[in-house]
């Protein structure tokens, strides 16, 4: 069973186009977990008008942001496999089984994939995210502790993964970040596929990864993640 984990907010325009590029690589019994911070738009509604019970929305009481709500969608997963889901992009067709197929071929508890980044109109701006953004992603724990190189939306990892990662500390900076450092320190094995498997959508009005912050900003965030790291203990 796979579980796609997917947070929404305000994302009416694109949630469908997503929604329908994931559920054709899926299977009768896999899920889709929905966790929606607060929608002021159609969101919600319209997701529960279009899909069937595969797609389950949860919606929170309050406004939790990004990594709560991926946290909660994480701990509500029942899958085997958990795949982590924007509402903005689109997925490959082969997605899913080139994910899946590397878990088996390699025996990985991560597995993470380069992307296309495109724009709103789903036209290529860079054929490789890791290009675009210059990810390192052989750079180790405080390399990734200074430049993250996980991107939330192209990684899949297994289920026994979830009880090192949660709960989320309060102080980290993002919860894709904080995935691939705790798989470095419990020397987990994460694979990397050298192949574009997400149209990456860079519109202006993407909830993750667009603002641009200032140093002490950078900083301060830098210095709570390795503080997240210095004092985390394994279950």
């Amino acid at each position: 069973m796979l579980s796609v984990c997917m947070a929404t907010y305000n994302g009416e325009r694109f949630v469908v186009r997503q929604l329908d590029s994931v559920l054709k690589q899926l299977g009768p019994d896999d899920e889709i977990i929905v966790v929606d911070d607060g929608s002021k738009d159609n969101t919600v509604k319209v997701i529960r008008e279009t899909y069937d019970t595969r797609v389950q929305v949860y919606v929170n009481e309050r406004n939790l942001g990004v990594i709560h709500s991926f946290e909660k969608a994480i701990s509500l997963a029942k899958g085997d496999i958990l795949f982590l889901c924007d509402q903005d992009d689109v997925w490959e067709d082969d997605k899913v089984e080139s994910v899946i197929n590397t878990f088996k071929e390699q025996d990985s508890v991560l597995v993470v994939h380069d992307a296309r980044v495109v724009d709103g109109n789903l036209e290529i701006i860079n054929p490789s995210w890791n290009d675009y953004n210059h990810n390192n992603i052989n750079q180790g724990i405080f390399g990734n502790i200074l430049k993250n190189a996980y991107t939330g939306a192209f990684m899949a990892f297994k289920k026994e993964l979830k009880e090192d990662i949660l709960p989320f500390p309060a102080s980290i900076e993002m919860h894709d970040q904080w995935i691939a450092l705790v798989c470095m320190l419990g020397k987990k094995k994460i694979t990397f596929i050298d192949k574009p498997l997400v149209k990456y959508v860079r519109h202006g009005g993407n909830v993750t990864g667009m603002k641009k912050r200032s140093l002490s900003t950078q900083l301060k965030g830098r210095m709570r993640t390795l503080s997240a790291i210095v004092g985390y203990r394994r279950h």
